[in-house]
């Protein structure tokens, strides 16, 4: 059941990414050209998805268990450090070069855009080279 129930999530939230325009780079890019013809229509989208999700993990929050019954995992950190901010100005010059980020490059590439499976590529090329990087800083136990 957690397969059907996580499989009928995506494909919500890719409809999602499709009727909002937040898979639509032009449009994207619209939005983070604050200079030029900036496009406000995603900031509401994304207050409402704020929205959504601080009622959801409010909720989540007063659970142990999910309603399948699988144990609740919310995040735990609370530190902004130097890998929080770079992390987060690498998403944002790949957001604004690219006018993807992972959930609409996805939906992209499920409609056949060259542009998103450059995109994929790209990203999976990424989190391989931060894996390596991560080994090399800390193995992982038992492989000192």
């Amino acid at each position: 059941m957690p397969i059907v129930t996580a499989a009928f999530a995506g494909v919500l939230f890719g409809l999602g990414l499709l009727l909002s325009g937040m898979a639509d780079p032009a449009k994207v890019l619209g939005f983070l050209d604050l200079a030029g013809a900036w496009d406000p229509s995603l900031a509401l989208v994304m207050a409402g998805a704020i929205a959504v999700g601080v009622v959801g993990f409010a909720v989540a929050r007063r659970r142990s268990a999910s309603l399948l019954g699988l144990p609740m995992k919310l995040p735990t950190a609370s530190e902004i450090d130097r890998r929080l901010i770079g992390g987060s100005v690498l998403f944002g010059i790949g957001w604004g070069i690219a006018g993807f980020c992972p959930g609409p490059a996805l939906v992209g590439l499920g409609m056949g855009e060259a542009k998103a499976a450059v995109f994929v590529l790209a990203m999976l090329v990424g989190m391989a080279l931060f894996e390596l990087a991560e080994r090399r800083v800390s193995p992982p136990a038992g492989r000192a």
